[in-house]
């Protein structure tokens, strides 16, 4: 290894502690044949909308103002004074491995320093540090050994930036989604993984070959603003091999300002797309243009209500200015509808409109301009041009706007005013006319309700508007107030009230915030306030945006006696024995906490609670974790509780766990929260265990307990021990998995596929089995009986609770899970139900139900023709009530077919799905129905439903008897019958 193997060359900004944080980043690298070279220009470099360029009137390239001229270079010499100290503070620390240079351009721009600096790197590889960027500890032994173990000429890894105003660290979004590093791989050419460079992946995060350099001559641009872009994407084209490792490069990059950064990233994106890479590759190119388009403009368009007018028009026009090519509307066509109306509204100009547009990005669901129909589609503006390529871009039809009331429509309240007249504030405003406002003489009220914070909505105060009013396609509206007089709050918890507007239609009315620039606040005054615990508790209310743009008003002291009270106040919660204090309560309350932790509840539980004595009769039931009241123990709770059952002179007493919410879940049983200390308790004390899924793989049975698993279905893909996900695991993870399923007394299996796949993946003994089928399904078993002697009608009463008229026939759609869970995030659904609405809506009604370790958001539709139950409790009800199923790989399949009613197996996925979790049996050989792969092949399935009800009816009743052998009507009462005539094993 030679003497120096990588140079890092590190710029120097305005912040010496930024320059301080990238430099010890480099002396900390594990690999020590590393130097880091410090470049120092005349004067120092600092950012200007997002791009650094040198402080003063040479480096602004005669734009400052001459007046400034003398500060601004006053400033300049002591932040270089600052940045040189801490720099020769760090050489002198480590001068075999810091080494300073000093550009002597006259304006030393950030690519002037780079290129200075890869002038003077002596490594053979080199790596360039942004402003505050800091190398991970390996990360040059990382990218080192990549590149030399497969000869490539880069390097590239992750790298993450700050987010948000808490400076998160983050990785861009689409190389998560891309997966570009998530395992090492050699490239031989950037085609290989496309977004390396349509996704600016290497603007940070990785080494090239000095030799690499010379040989093709390859700087930064000095006319660019963001060079680096540019230069990233140089630097893979011209590499002969590319080397991509998963480890984590950089971080602490700047975060994006789209609208700061504007003119130099369309600058960059220009240049890249002429270079030869992308003229030879016209879907690369297209590629590069949507990631602008998506990464890019789009988050440009969120920002638009945080910039003034000037910053809007001027970001506007840039857009605008762009060659056509870059934004063509065949590029957006994929992407949401209001993301689609915004990059239309940029390209034409209109900053107006995609302020409006972005503050509706940000609130789904808000209508923030006045919309149109035509032949049967709704539009974002109110007049379309004859332009049928614009209309397509403004296509808002599958927001579902046209189908909602009023009151569930939030509009942008626009204040286009925000003065002060004497006491009273002044508000004007504007807001687009609901679409179902057909009727221009329709009489128009309105109300403003000023909400106190703290109050959990009990407070609001309200006054009539003064003058509301039809202006073309929007709503206009003036009103003066009282502020002092109307807004009596306490003073003390209630210091903020945020105005809302309420339209009021002859259709219903409209709520929401009042949307204000925060330009207009400046001329909205002070208020005399008068709380009523006194004004010691302020005097004053004070109008100002809130982060989310909206108006609100604070209550203020800003007279002698409220400002004493104020200070006051803030010395007795802030003096030295009222900080102990709160030290004191904190700690005492995180003590408290680790009671409640999970590891803490588990000791607790296996060492303490499980010695209890067993409470005689006492079953605690589960389902599907707690997440529901149905299923297989649903199912026994109910025969349980028809029966009387007693043991002894005690009737039976029953518990069930929920997860979140108590609703729905029986009244006559014992509730209590799943993993809370009474779960606990209850595991403990209870005689019987019943779920269907495993009670929390941690917690021991108790010695006395038996537990019944009734398993919540039949299995397609592998299980248990025959998962890959459970084969890669270590030694202690499978002895624990074994552990928890070594619990089980009893486990229903429901035909000999069952045997044969779940209880010997899941490793259960013959004894254990109950070949009685599932308990859930004895209502299928009934109601197959009842369709048979009586006909489907009349309908179970879940139609009428579900709004469904007997004339229109009910598909169920439930696709099965399709990852493992992550907390907060919803899942897109295969199946496109505002398709299936449009061309099915007038003869089905689709109820969609997604798995219950999921959730997904569904579009609005026509109303009556999609509903969402994902959220009712026992899925056996919606069979029941479907004509027809709509499924994948779910273990639904083998329950719907005990209704010998017709199915349809929609799997666009299905090779993929079957090469990463393996599969029991060919799904397409055996499917009791047609098995699609498109939307288009399913609509034509459903068109042909009853000749595919005929054709699949003998595969029906083979299905049936294959999967569910062992149902028979009574595996509730045989499950009852074993369960207290069983005994634990030990």
């Amino acid at each position: 290894m030679s003497a120096v193997e990588i140079s890092c060359v590190v710029t120097a900004g305005p912040d010496p502690q930024a320059l301080r944080r990238s430099v010890e980043s480099v002396v900390a690298q594990t690999m020590r044949a590393t130097e880091a070279v410090v470049v120092l220009g005349l004067t120092v470099t600092k950012p200007v909308s997002g791009a650094e360029v040198v402080t003063g009137p040479a480096a602004e390239g005669g734009r400052a103002e001459e007046g400034s001229a003398d500060e601004g270079s006053a400033d300049a010499e002591s932040a270089a004074d600052d940045v040189r100290a801490v720099a020769d503070e760090l050489a002198a620390l480590d001068p075999a491995r810091v080494r300073i240079v000093t550009s002597g351009a006259e304006t030393p721009t950030t690519a002037v320093l780079r290129n200075h600096g890869l002038d003077q790197a002596r490594g053979r590889y080199v790596i360039v540090l942004g402003e505050g960027e800091r190398l991970q500890r390996d990360a040059c032994r990382n990218l080192w050994e990549a590149a030399e173990r497969s000869g490539a000429e880069l390097a590239a890894g992750r790298w993450t930036r700050r987010v948000g105003r808490r400076a998160k660290e983050q990785p861009p979004a689409r190389l998560v989604e891309t997966e570009l590093y998530a395992r090492s791989r050699t490239l031989d050419e950037p085609a290989d993984a496309p977004e390396l460079v349509v996704a600016d992946a290497l603007v940070t995060g990785f080494c090239v070959r000095t030799a690499l350099l010379e040989r093709v001559g390859l700087r930064y641009a000095e006319d660019l603003d963001r060079s680096e872009i540019l230069f990233g994407a140089e630097v893979a084209a011209a590499a002969h091999r590319i080397a991509l490792v998963p480890n984590l490069i950089v971080s602490g990059r700047a975060a994006d300002d789209p609208a700061g950064t504007l003119e130099g990233q369309l600058a960059a994106h220009v240049r890249v797309a002429e270079l030869p890479l992308f003229q030879s590759d016209t879907a690369l190119r297209a590629a590069r243009d949507r990631a602008l388009l998506s990464d890019q403009l789009v988050p440009l368009a969120r920002q638009f209500p945080k910039l003034d007018p000037d910053e809007r028009a001027r970001a506007a026009a840039l857009v605008a200015a762009l060659p056509a090519a870059r934004t063509d509307l065949d590029l957006r066509l994929d992407l949401p509808p209001l993301e689609r109306v915004c990059l239309q509204l940029l390209a034409d100009g209109d900053a107006e409109g995609v302020l409006a547009a972005g503050y509706a990005l940000g609130r789904p669901g808000t209508v923030a301009s006045a919309l149109s129909e035509r032949d049967g589609r709704v539009y974002w503006r109110a007049t379309l041009s004859d332009d049928p390529r614009e209309r397509v871009a403004l296509d808002v039809t599958e927001l579902g706007h046209q189908y909602q009331s009023p009151a569930d429509t939030p509009l942008l309240n626009h204040l286009t005013h925000c003065g002060q007249e004497g006491d009273r504030l002044v508000l004007e405003g504007r807001l687009p006319a609901p679409l179902q406002l057909h009727d221009p003489e329709a009489p128009l009220t309105a109300t403003l309700e000023f909400l106190a914070r703290g109050s959990d909505g009990r407070l609001v105060f309200r006054t009539p508007v003064d003058e509301v009013w039809r202006e073309a396609d929007t709503v206009r509206w003036r009103a003066s107030v009282e502020i002092g007089a109307l807004l009596r709050v306490g003073g003390a918890r209630d210091r903020v009230c945020d105005p809302r507007f309420a339209l009021h239609t002859p259709t219903g009315t409209t709520t929401g915030p009042l949307f204000l620039e925060r330009h207009r606040v400046d001329a909205a005054g002070s208020y005399p306030a008068r709380p009523r615990r006194g004004r010691l508790f302020g005097d004053s209310w004070k109008p100002y945006v809130t982060v989310k743009h909206h108006l609100a008003l604070q209550l203020e002291a800003r007279r002698r006696p409220g400002r004493l009270a104020a200070a006051a106040v803030h010395y007795l919660t802030h003096f030295r024995p009222a900080r102990k204090a709160k030290r004191l309560a904190k700690g005492l309350r995180r003590r408290f906490d680790r009671l409640s932790a999970r590891s803490v509840k588990t000791r607790v539980y296996n060492r303490l609670l499980i010695r209890l004595p067993v409470r005689k009769g006492s079953v605690v039931f589960e389902s599907h974790m707690g997440k529901c009241y149905g299923d297989s123990p649903r199912a026994i709770h109910e025969e349980l509780r028809a029966q009387g059952r007693r043991i002894g002179r005690r009737r039976v007493r029953s518990t069930w766990s929920y997860a979140t919410s108590a609703d729905g879940f029986p009244a006559d049983a014992r509730l209590v929260r799943r993993l809370s200390w009474r779960y606990l308790w209850a595991l403990a004390r209870a005689q019987y265990w019943v779920d269907n899924q495993g009670f929390p793989l941690d917690l021991k049975k108790p010695p006395g307990t038996t537990y019944l698993q009734t398993w919540h279905g039949s299995a397609y893909k592998r299980m248990g021990f025959a998962e890959s996900r459970i084969k890669a695991q270590n030694a202690p993870e499978r002895d624990k998995l074994s552990a928890a399923l070594a619990r089980f007394d009893h486990f229903l299996v429901r035909s000999e596929h069952d045997v044969r796949t779940l209880a010997r993946d899941y490793r259960q003994p013959a004894q254990s089995l109950v070949a009685s089928g599932y308990p859930r399904n004895d209502r299928l078993v009934r109601a197959r009986a009842t369709d048979e002697s009586q006909g489907r009608f009349p309908r179970p009463a879940l139609a009428a609770d579900l709004g469904i008229p007997d004339h229109r026939k009910v598909v169920l759609y439930a696709p099965t899970f399709r990852g493992m869970p992550k907390k907060g995030r919803t899942t897109r659904l295969p199946l496109d139900v505002r398709q299936f609405a449009e061309r099915f809506g007038d003869e089905y009604v689709l109820l969609v139900r997604a798995h219950y370790l999921e959730s997904a958001v569904l579009p609005v539709c026509p109303p009556g023709t999609v509903i969402d139950v994902s959220g009712h409790h026992d899925v056996s009800e919606l069979l029941c009530l479907a004509d027809a199923l709509i499924t994948d790989y779910s273990s639904i399949m083998f329950d719907y077919a005990l209704l010998d009613r017709p199915m349809v197996f929609f799997a666009p996925d299905l090779d993929a799905y079957v090469a990463e979790r393996g599969s029991y049996f060919d799904l397409r050989a055996e499917a009791p129905g047609p098995v699609v792969e498109t939307e288009d092949e399913l609509l034509r399935a459903l068109d042909e439903l009853k000749l595919s009800d005929t054709a699949h009816r003998a595969d029906r009743a083979r299905f049936a008897e294959r999967f569910g052998g062992y149902e028979s009507g009574q595996a509730a009462r045989t499950a009852v019958d074993v369960l207290f005539a069983g005994r634990p094993r030990r």
